[in-house]
């Protein structure tokens, strides 16, 4: 069955789904939360680290943990953090690392990043992905983001939180919710879903 993990953007009417299912297959969907009507993106096969995940306050940036064990022997290593336009995972910057607690980060800004990083080992850019167009600080792993996921606010699900307008949504065996006037109602269902990569679109490359 597959799950859920939902990341709202903060102003604006935006959020990102990342699907995991089957079980070594990641997909990325970009969901307009004011009028429900959602964007397939990126299939990857492999790992994506969620909770170390963020979307920018736009909506428009992901910043998305990665691990890929089959690139261990690649100058990508087998993890790496990368910054891509949602929903779709072409790099425009990325940061690789081979540890998992060096995985991921935040934003703090409209196009400022904070990674996680251990003090002895911050992480270097790809040379073929260098940062441009954003501002980029490294924290200690163990410093906990500005930003902390909501507690469970559902019981009994994949995920819950809230969208941009303070609407109660939540995720269940590959499901979306929203409550309203204490219903239940579906979304969207994404349990049907195959793995489907295609090659992102021009525009996920462009340059910020």
């Amino acid at each position: 069955m597959p799950s859920l993990f939902v990341l709202t953007a903060a102003d604006a009417d935006r959020a990102v789904i990342l699907r995991r299912g089957p079980s070594k297959w990641f997909h990325v969907i970009a969901w307009d939360t004011a009028r429900d009507s959602f964007e397939h993106g990126a299939w990857l096969k492999g790992n994506i680290w969620r909770p170390y995940c963020a979307l920018s306050a736009d909506g428009e940036l992901l910043l998305a943990a990665v691990w890929q064990y089959q690139k261990r022997d690649t100058s990508f290593t087998e993890g790496w953090t990368a910054l891509s336009r949602a929903p779709w995972l072409k790099a425009l910057t990325l940061w690789p690392n081979r540890r998992t607690m060096n995985l991921g980060g935040w934003f703090d800004g409209p196009r400022s990043i904070v990674l996680r990083t251990t003090r002895d080992e911050p992480p270097d850019w790809h040379p073929a992905f260098p940062p441009r167009g954003v501002t980029v600080r490294h924290v200690d792993p163990t410093e906990r983001s500005p930003y902390p996921p909501p507690p469970p606010l559902v019981a009994k699900t994949d995920w819950s939180g809230r969208d941009h307008s303070g609407g109660l949504i939540f995720t269940r065996g590959g499901r979306l919710f929203r409550l309203e006037k204490g219903e239940d109602r579906l979304i969207a269902d994404f349990t049907d879903l195959t793995p489907d990569p295609q090659p992102a679109p021009d525009w996920a490359g462009r340059p910020l």
